[in-house]
């Protein structure tokens, strides 16, 4: 048995879920903290010296070492506990994966997390309506995308490569829980929506889902 990470983390934050999923496929024990981001624990000193950029998650490995950024966490966990692997061994099949994450780590999350949404809240007070359409119309980018490079993949099975999930799936399955939890119409997007259902149906993806956190 390894010894405990610590994970920094928040039950709602989609960033610190992927990290939590991506340790439940490893197997690997952890803590968490659990920061409320409403309340602004992400600010407190004694978390800004963990992480000077105060946001969720960190990461600290039994050896004290600390890692930032969900995507640096998830490729640090794979690159240290590389069996399950997380990623194809041919080049052009981690490129593809990463690509996959990265639409949602690069171009729909970081637009639509609490910082930017209070900030168009602030920026747009006589719209009550405007946090709502902004999210949906980024995350609809993503997801048109994300959707079509699927459709078009020979690689696609139960999940987006094959019969085992991985990488792109610890950031898939938080963007459409985000997705779902805010009202929108998934219909669009059945092969996305079918492989993150197979994710929810599996041990490791339920132990990381904030509404099974939540009652506990």
């Amino acid at each position: 048995m390894s010894a405990q990470y610590t994970l920094h983390g928040a039950v709602r934050s989609s960033a610190a879920w992927r990290a939590r999923i991506a340790l439940e496929l490893k197997g690997l024990p952890f803590r968490e903290i659990r920061r409320d981001l409403f309340k602004g624990e992400q600010n407190r000193a004694d978390y800004r010296a963990i992480n000077p950029q105060q946001l969720v998650p960190a990461l600290v490995c039994p050896n004290g070492a600390v890692v930032h950024q969900s995507l640096a966490i998830i490729d640090y966990l794979d690159e240290v506990h590389p069996d399950p692997p997380f990623l194809p061994r041919e080049p052009e099949g981690r490129a593809r994966v990463r690509a996959l994450a990265q639409i949602i780590a690069c171009d729909i999350h970081p637009i639509n997390n609490l910082r930017v949404r209070e900030h168009v809240r602030a920026l747009l007070p006589e719209d009550p309506d405007a946090m709502a359409k902004w999210q949906a119309k980024w995350s609809a980018a993503g997801f048109d995308a994300i959707e079509a490079i699927l459709a078009a993949s020979p690689d696609v099975g139960v999940y987006s490569r094959g019969d085992q999930p991985g990488y792109f799936e610890c950031f898939l399955v938080p963007q459409v829980g985000n997705a779902r939890s805010g009202g929108r119409d998934m219909s669009p997007y059945p092969i996305l929506t079918r492989i993150a259902d197979a994710c929810a149906a599996l041990p490791a993806f339920q132990r990381a889902d904030p509404a099974n956190i939540a009652k506990s």
